[in-house]
């Protein structure tokens, strides 16, 4: 007769929760830059020296907690100053900054880029805009906000969040390093 298992190791393990996702804004690039790599601090042959150099990392995986190989993350933001590198935003950005980024995960999933904390613009709390992407189709568009950043609670898009677990999801403390500040943000699609 076979052996029958009871309890917590008989079960399937919980499906995890998706990362929530938020709108993809206004400013994705109309053109993707030339230089469009992991270090957003080098443009070309520019090097980006304002900001807060930052490193954000993180890993891409299903609801069943398996690395999401071969996804595409991207991420934009604005410069220092607040700018996009965008016609929209009025040409302003600091042509040092590349603004844009996009890495293949490696076999366990994980991405890195080198930024800056995001800082605050008109209307909005610092954020990051990420997108995954797996042969051809979008699979998340979310934004990441600083843990801890007291224009969180006035933003629309953050306060539009459905409850406390998407709006932890979404928002990650920037901590110091040997290197600059870290920020880990892990990602959950459905792939």
């Amino acid at each position: 007769m076979p052996t029958l298992w009871t309890g917590a190791r008989a079960q399937p393990a919980p499906l995890r929760r998706p990362t929530p996702s938020q709108t993809e804004g206004p400013f994705y690039p109309v053109k993707l830059p030339q230089d469009a790599d992991f270090d957003l601090l080098r443009n070309g042959a520019l090097n980006y020296g304002r900001g807060q150099p930052s490193w954000l990392e993180g890993s891409v995986n299903d609801l069943n907690g398996r690395p999401v190989r071969g996804a595409q993350v991207e991420i934009w933001q604005c410069d220092h100053a607040g700018h996009y590198d965008h016609p929209g935003d009025g040409g302003l950005v600091d042509k040092a900054f590349q603004g844009f980024g996009r890495v293949t995960v490696n076999a366990q999933g994980e991405y890195r880029f080198r930024t800056i904390r995001p800082v605050a613009y008109s209307g909005r709390a610092p954020h990051i805009h990420l997108k995954v992407k797996l042969a051809g189709r979008e699979l998340l568009t979310t934004q990441l906000y600083v843990a801890g950043e007291a224009l969180n609670q006035r933003d629309f898009l953050w306060r539009s969040l459905a409850d406390e677990q998407a709006r932890a999801a979404l928002t990650v403390p920037f901590t110091f390093g040997p290197d600059g500040l870290r920020a880990q943000f892990p990602l959950v699609v459905q792939a």
